[in-house]
């Protein structure tokens, strides 16, 4: 997991003494984990999960995936997207009466995609800083 705190930290291009301020923690307990002497306690990994909602749990936890729970988080900082140009000022009005037929769309591909997907694993968090695992049993009718 200390591999993946620095990799993440690389990532989002922050020092550790940033990641300390943002999830309340004290900067030298990042450097013990950076620097392998203590591993994270389920209360710091709580805080990173709650603090970096974008961050995959199952990448941070267990290494699998993607580090982003979506692809799109990885072009968060693409501003192209965002600046406003002639060419979108002029189509703007076109794009508003579109929304609503998109929208719709969109929330039809979602459904369609869940409806194949198959659940794999939920964990459960706690307020006492424990957790637990439900892995549902494969159905092989």
């Amino acid at each position: 997991m200390r591999d993946r705190i620095i990799k993440f930290l690389q990532a989002e291009n922050k020092t550790s003494s940033q990641l300390a301020e943002d999830i309340g923690v004290q900067p030298s307990g990042i450097s013990h984990i950076i620097s392998g002497r203590n591993k994270p306690s389920l209360d710091f990994i709580l805080k990173m999960l709650e603090r970096y909602k974008h961050l995959s749990t199952e990448w941070l936890l267990f290494g699998k995936g993607n580090m982003y729970k979506d692809d799109a988080m990885q072009e968060l900082f693409d501003t192209s997207a965002y600046e406003e140009t002639p060419e979108k000022n002029d189509s703007a009005e076109k794009m508003n009466a579109s929304k609503e037929s998109d929208k719709s769309e969109e929330e039809n591909t979602s459904h369609s995609l869940r409806k194949n997907a198959v659940l794999e694993k939920i964990i459960l968090f706690y307020s006492d800083n424990s957790f637990s695992e439900f892995i549902p049993q494969k159905n092989n009718a």
